[in-house]
């Protein structure tokens, strides 16, 4: 095992953590974006009004994109498995 294959797996690792994160960060940023439109609109300034929708729209993004998620990751994990096999 070299530098160059390690550098690979570690930039491998980093472009899935986005690609699984990317998702859940819109759905959060979307409904905080919806949620702070409502409150300029109605002129409601209540600090808390933005955690419960966004944490329930991040609870039912992880539970519908976990399979997606899951996937990814053993997907990556079989190659990572295949390589260090292969290395030997």
């Amino acid at each position: 095992m070299d530098e160059a294959q390690i550098i690979d797996w570690a930039r491998a690792a980093i472009i899935l953590t986005i690609k699984i994160s990317a998702p859940v960060m819109m759905v959060g940023l979307v409904v905080g974006v919806a949620v702070a439109l409502v409150q300029a609109l109605t002129q409601i300034q209540e600090m808390t009004l933005v955690f419960v929708p966004k944490i329930m729209a991040i609870f039912l993004a992880i539970f519908l994109l976990f399979p997606m998620m899951a996937q990814a990751l053993i997907v990556f994990t079989q190659q990572i498995a295949d390589q260090i096999i292969g290395i030997k």
